[in-house]
């Protein structure tokens, strides 16, 4: 399912930017300031039972994982390319939010308190284009799927 046909669908308003493919936060750097936005970087992640999760947070924030253990009650670690691939039909690069329209339901958002409320930068599950969306219109998103979602 095309991700911004779905955006669309829903009448959610976001800008988008078509752009060189970028792999990297610092890659990202070449569209800030071309559209308005937090740039964020978005973590795939799971714990040891195989739960997986994607972390947004400020691009230039450090996720603090041993506050996220203390926040789940378990430990994360990076998923593999191929895991992200299996779960999220998503490449390395490509990794956001707006992916669990591939997602059956089993991958959780978490949300650092610094990005909530705020227009974002994402990218709409290819690493050749960049949104900014308002937080709430993602959230609107997300509860279509039914992937639950927390803030920390």
């Amino acid at each position: 399912m095309n991700v911004l046909s779905k955006l669309d669908e829903m009448k959610i308003q976001y800008d988008i930017i078509e752009h060189q493919p970028v792999y990297t936060v610092e890659d990202a750097y070449v569209v800030e300031g071309k559209i308005e936005g937090l740039p964020v970087k978005n973590l795939f992640l799971k714990d040891k039972n195989n739960n997986f999760y994607i972390y947004v947070l400020e691009d230039n924030k450090k996720a603090d994982f041993k506050l996220l253990k203390e926040k789940l009650g378990t430990r994360l670690e990076f998923g593999t390319p191929e895991e992200l691939f299996s779960k999220l039909k998503l490449y390395p690069g490509s990794v956001a939010p707006l992916g669990i329209i591939n997602d059956n339901g089993s991958v959780k958002l978490i949300f650092d308190k610094d990005v909530v409320n705020k227009k974002i930068l994402i990218h709409p599950n290819r690493n050749t284009a960049t949104i900014s969306i308002e937080y709430v219109d993602l959230v609107k998103f997300l509860n279509l799927f039914k992937n639950s979602y927390t803030v920390v």
